[in-house]
């Protein structure tokens, strides 16, 4: 485990959004102000305020990200090595999470087990009321039933299985809606000497298939979550995607890592992960992968903008407060 540190760029960059909130907030209601002929001495000077005084938290948050950027990162760059660990075997067990995925469950499996590396593919189910157990195991994978209900318990529950063999020293998570394909674990592969965990990164545009659920504000809103969370490990890692299931693991790492995390964390549990396994001194590297139509309806955080929009709320109070590992109150 790294000796914690303060990360005085998160609380910045929060204190840099904060303040431009502040200003905007304080533009827009000028507006109405004027418009109705308000001259309300009480209104005026509230007006003023939001308007002038937005720029203490900008000072303040930029001085906090100049202190990272100038003083901390130079002194993490010089105490961090290149890694390079070459993989002794580089075959993978596969492990598809799914929910009510019957009409494509099978393909992925299928897709997956079709590369020369993958010595199995795992599917584990969250209760899903359709057939897609029947489906997985009819298209040659271990097929599990995940009881406690969330996205989180279903992907824990899957590295869980994954990690247990033997005959590999990797396991590469996935979904089971076809949204990633088998032939980017060559890619994860060649990063993986450098790494613990290769999480593959969907914000390439022209490796994204048109018409996929992830919509622009999904895009760019992603993006932002991940800067976050890299201002909160600045010189750590290098993030751009955290809410993409798909990723490479070695199960040494996911041995030290699993045990950390709670089943309870739900549709956030991706940067959850991210977050954990940075903290605890893991190496986690991106690369770009293809994105393409899921199959079927979408269930998770990509369901439409204001489900995202919640999802990326509870993330970003993950990030900067903490992350709600209880149970779902019954």
């Amino acid at each position: 485990m790294r000796r914690r540190r303060i990360p005085w760029a998160l609380y910045g960059t929060a204190l840099t959004f904060l303040a431009g909130g502040l200003y905007l907030f304080g533009v827009a209601i000028a507006i109405p102000r004027r418009l109705l002929v308000l001259d309300n001495p009480t209104a005026l000077m509230v007006n003023e305020m939001l308007v002038w005084y937005s720029g203490v938290p900008l000072v303040a948050g930029l001085l906090l990200i100049a202190i990272d950027l100038y003083w901390h990162l130079p002194d993490i760059n010089r105490a961090r090595a290149l890694r390079y660990a070459p993989l002794e075997n580089a075959d993978v067990t596969v492990v598809l999470t799914a929910y009510n995925d019957e009409v494509v469950i099978a393909d992925a499996v299928r897709d997956f087990a079709s590369h020369p590396r993958v010595k199995r593919v795992i599917v584990v189910s969250n209760n899903s009321r359709d057939r897609t157990i029947e489906r997985a195991s009819e298209a040659g994978a271990i097929a599990l039933n995940e009881e406690i209900q969330g996205y989180g318990a279903c992907v824990r529950r899957a590295l869980i299985e994954g990690s247990r063999y033997d005959d590999t020293q990797l396991t590469l998570l996935s979904e089971g809606d076809a949204t990633f394909r088998a032939y980017d674990i060559d890619k994860f592969i060649a990063y993986m000497p450098h790494a613990d965990i290769v999480c593959g990164s969907r914000t390439a545009i022209l490796l994204q298939q048109p018409r996929t659920q992830l919509t622009t504000f999904m895009h760019y809103g992603n993006l932002f979550v991940s800067k976050l969370l890299e201002a909160k490990h600045i010189g750590r890692s290098t993030l751009s995607d955290v809410g993409t299931t798909y990723k490479l693991c070695r199960n040494s790492a996911l041995e030290s890592l699993l045990p950390t995390l709670s089943p309870y964390v739900n549709l956030e549990f991706n940067p959850y992960f991210l977050d954990k396994a940075i903290a605890a001194g893991l190496t986690v590297v991106e690369c770009p992968i293809t994105f393409h139509p899921r199959g079927g309806v979408s269930k998770g955080g990509n369901v439409n903008d204001w489900v995202a929009f919640k999802v990326g709320m509870r993330m970003i109070r993950g990030i900067l407060i903490g992350w709600d590992e209880r149970p779902s109150p019954t």
